[in-house]
């Protein structure tokens, strides 16, 4: 049987990070020592509270039949309550908050619900690919924002052509930014609210990375903490980086109440809810969630500074991050990304992810994910230090 792919299977280019790791196994399979800063996956142990709590809820039978699609009310009240406390977002688990199989899964239903064929979505450029994929999967069209370095990496609103508005419908924001590590400022989170509610554009804001900062006196702050954006917005979070809970796979959307509902309606029709016992167990991380937190964003901090650190006593310009576990800079010797990941890759034995595997306003640059030891760090400056370049 001759099998045909769809068209929109055909014209995907491969996924990042998995063709990433198929030239890690490479490397591996022939006896290369790897040091892997490609993937943001955090190395620290989820913490012990959490897994006990999965243990104990794993042992009830009630929690093995087939979960609520929205989630667990209990622990869709308790995301209320985490807003509430946190961010001083005042919302209702039963109304505001719907609990997903990762934030992953909400972000790529979000054009299905929203985007008609032919509609536009705003997408960051760098960016999580996911973003572009599943507009393009909705049969809409990704129009790039480019976030460019003299705009401290948030895009430029004002140059959007009227056209394009027109046909916008949604405009995916993320902050702490994947891949620069940007915060974005009070100004631009008032000015997209505004621009939303002009150009009825609902905005769609993945903050995943909110609770990995490195100064309590620039703490990130919700989206959903403005005037104005409970009208215009939905917030995507996840566990994984702030609980090291990266495979379990539970996170949440909060936000205006019919938006909220339409991801509900996609995700009843083509997948399940998370395991209850995992819901409980997030439960037990929500409600203690500043246990152990700061330990965990002071390694990252720590990592940060040292790969940053010694990157730029080589000569390489390091955007100092401010939070997230990434260290986003600018390629030595005026190098692609492409090449640079290369000559990493094959010289060094080292896996970073090129600037344009997030898109065409990331060439240039490079990211590294501090999820490895300082060791391994160490280490990997090391080997850029020795490389021919």
């Amino acid at each position: 049987m001759d099998i045909q792919w769809s068209n929109r299977i055909k014209n995907l280019p491969p996924y990042l990070f998995a063709e990433i790791d198929a030239k890690k196994q490479a490397l591996l399979d022939k006896g290369v020592n790897v040091i892997d800063l490609g993937v943001g996956d955090p190395d620290i142990p989820t913490p012990e509270r959490i897994i006990s709590a999965l243990n104990s809820s794993s042992k009830n039978p009630a929690n093995h039949q087939y979960p609520s699609y929205a989630g667990m009310m209990s622990f869709r009240n308790e995301v209320a309550s985490w807003y509430g406390r946190r961010f001083n977002v005042q919302v209702e688990g039963s109304k505001n908050v719907i609990i997903l199989i990762g934030s992953k899964e909400g972000v790529a239903h979000a054009p299905l619900a929203f985007i008609n064929p032919g509609d536009v979505a705003l997408v960051p450029d760098p960016g999580y690919p996911v973003y572009g994929i599943a507009t393009t999967f909705a049969g809409g069209t990704p129009y790039l924002m480019p976030l460019l370095e003299q705009n401290g990496f948030m895009p430029d609103l004002d140059v959007i052509p009227q056209d394009i508005l027109k046909k916008a419908k949604i405009m995916f924001l993320n902050y702490p930014n994947n891949p620069t590590s940007a915060f974005a400022t009070d100004e631009f989170f008032e000015k997209a609210i505004d621009f939303a509610h002009k150009n009825n554009i609902l905005i769609c804001h993945d903050a995943a990375y909110t609770e990995v900062f490195f100064d309590e006196s620039n703490k990130p702050k919700s989206f959903l903490e403005y005037d104005g954006a409970m009208d215009v917005g939905l917030e995507f979070h996840s566990l994984s980086k702030t609980f090291s809970m990266t495979g379990w796979r539970l996170g949440h959307v909060v936000g205006n109440e019919s938006a909220v509902a339409a991801i509900g309606k996609v995700k009843t029709n083509i997948d399940s809810g998370a395991f209850q016992a995992i819901q409980e167990a997030g439960i037990e991380a929500l409600r203690n969630y500043e246990v152990g937190l700061q330990d965990r964003t002071n390694i990252y901090k720590k990592r940060s500074e040292l790969l940053s650190d010694g990157l730029k006593k080589i000569g390489i310009e390091v955007f100092d991050p401010k939070g997230t576990f990434y260290v986003w800079f600018k390629n030595p010797n005026g190098l692609k990304s492409a090449e640079f990941s290369n000559i990493l890759l094959e010289q060094a034995g080292i896996v970073m992810t090129p600037g344009t595997g997030f898109g065409q306003f990331g060439e240039g640059f490079t990211r590294a994910s501090v999820t490895l030891s300082d060791e391994k760090l160490i280490e990997a400056v090391d080997r850029i230090k020795n490389l021919s370049i």
